[in-house]
């Protein structure tokens, strides 16, 4: 090359040349410790802001002090030692979102963790978000079929609501949580499960039970597990309703179980302790409320105006020794719209779900029911609660008279219908012809051992020999008079053939 020829284009490199300047906000580590980081310099960063450490790690911006950041630090806070550097990143904290994500198990930042490759994401959505207004919101009249008998009958959950699954551990809380995503094949509702806090081999099981009930192609599961940091538990929710909320946005129905809150809440404090926040009552912090009632509060019907789209947020709260009156007991029963309360005396006699029907409410009721559901069910509810009064008191004498013993023979079998095994949801119009025959009292005099029996022999006989009464009920929510007719004769019939 020619001396002209360089200096010509050393010329116009130099008139090419651009200087970029770029302001980076940039502190140094104070101290790290159990997951927390005091970081100093970060004079302008946002809440919950993420920032990146030397070795490539991510934390968050939860307390904002005159002079310092408190950070938690998302996954490995090994490798962070005092006098790193770490950035702001301008970004407050999001996850990917998108139809990638359905069939997947991703972790608490919406990353995959299930060994199937990068999740293709249609757009990322920023963990905190505030909730739609009331304005955009419509009443709670479309129901959520739980495929659970003491459930969709007594207790309807709707599309949009919020219901509290309550109780003691190993009383089958999560069962019901899972029965329900089960349920949901071709119900055209979207589920995610966020395990917060569970051992991973308790997660593999339930994948693999998902999986094979074919729950998988509508459900993505987010996972913060016992052996990963508070940060990750605490995320979690957040990180599952903005992946509902993506959802929501597109006109579609979403179910979000939370299992569960007690760790989620015990998962905050611990972080809330490292930070220096002064704790309050049973040594949480005065947010604790606020904490979960900006999670559920993003629940909600909207309305065709708003896109249309729900969140129903089954929450799952464990009490000790059965108390409801404690602390995170209270707060989360104050902010949902009903607790489906399961007892564990009920559980160890062999009645599961182990439903309490007298401390179990939803405050939505028959609106989340089908009419066909609020027909047959209507009494039942009543006939329990007077059930389990009669029960105790009639321990104590033997003399009864005639109604109190049509009371509790009624109730028994009541009681014996509605137990059901974990895994086996059954289909709405089976769950009509089953609590028809009872609530009419065709099952007044089969034996109480043999109610389950008839039930099942009952439901095959009528599915053969009454197809337009479950057509009806599936396809239009109620029956006409001529199929009202059809389905007695169908029952009077196979009573005529039962035991024989």
């Amino acid at each position: 090359m020619s001396k002209s020829n360089l200096v010509e284009n050393l010329k116009q490199a130099i008139g090419e040349f651009k200087a970029e300047t770029k302001a980076e906000k940039v502190g140094v580590v104070q101290e790290v410790f159990d997951g927390v980081a005091k970081v100093s310099g970060l004079s302008n960063i946002k809440a919950s802001e993420m920032v990146s450490f030397a070795h490539g790690e991510v934390g968050v911006a939860l307390n904002l002090e005159a002079d310092s950041v408190g950070v938690i630090i998302l996954g490995d806070f090994s490798k962070i030692k005092e006098g790193d550097e770490v950035r702001a990143t301008g970004k407050i904290l999001e996850v990917p979102v998108g139809k990638g994500t359905i069939g997947r198990v991703v972790n608490a930042l919406g990353q995959a963790i299930d060994g199937k490759g990068a999740i293709k994401a249609d757009a990322t959505y920023p963990v905190e978000r505030v909730a739609s207004g009331v304005i955009t919101r419509q009443g709670v009249d479309q129901p959520v079929q739980t495929g659970i008998k003491a459930i969709d009958a007594l207790i309807p959950i709707g599309r949009g609501q919020r219901e509290l699954i309550i109780g003691d551990r190993q009383t089958g809380k999560t069962a019901i949580a899972i029965d329900t995503i089960l349920n949901q094949k071709g119900q055209n509702l979207i589920c995610v499960y966020v395990s917060i806090g569970q051992k991973d081999s308790k997660l593999r099981k339930l994948e693999t039970r998902l999986r094979e009930g074919g729950a998988m192609d509508y459900t993505v599961v987010v996972s913060a597990g016992a052996s990963e940091s508070a940060a990750l538990s605490y995320i979690a929710p957040y990180a599952g309703v903005a992946i509902a909320e993506y959802f929501m946005d597109q006109g579609q129905d979403v179910l979000i179980i939370y299992d569960d809150l007690s760790k989620h809440a015990v998962a905050y404090r611990e972080i809330s302790l490292l930070l220096r926040r002064p704790p309050g009552r049973e040594a949480y912090p005065g947010d604790v409320f606020y904490l979960h009632s900006r999670l559920l509060e993003r629940a909600c019907r909207r309305n065709k105006e708003a896109g249309g789209g729900s969140i129903t947020a089954l929450p799952i709260i464990e009490t000790q020794a059965g108390d409801i009156s404690a602390y995170i007991p209270t707060n989360v029963i104050s902010i949902t719209d009903g607790q489906i309360f399961l007892e564990t005396d009920l559980f160890y006699k062999g009645i599961r779900p182990a439903v309490n029907v007298g401390f179990s409410v939803s405050r939505v009721g028959s609106a989340a029911q089908i009419k066909a559901m609020k027909k047959v069910s209507g009494t039942l509810k009543l006939d329990l609660a007077q059930f389990r009064e009669l029960e105790a008191f009639s321990q104590f004498g033997s003399d009864l008279d005639e109604s109190t013993k049509k009371t509790l023979d009624r109730g028994r079998r009541a009681v014996e219908m509605l137990k059901q095994p974990q895994y086996s949801p059954v289909i709405v119009e089976n769950q009509v012809v089953a609590l028809y025959a009872l609530t009419r009292g065709y099952m007044d005099d089969v034996p109480v051992e043999k109610i389950k029996e008839f039930e099942a022999g009952l439901i095959d006989y009528a599915s053969a020999n009454a197809k337009a009464f479950m057509k009806e009920v599936k396809e239009k929510a109620m029956w006409s008079e001529g199929e009202e007719a059809n389905i007695k004769k169908a029952i009077s019939d196979f009573k005529a053939v039962f035991g024989k």
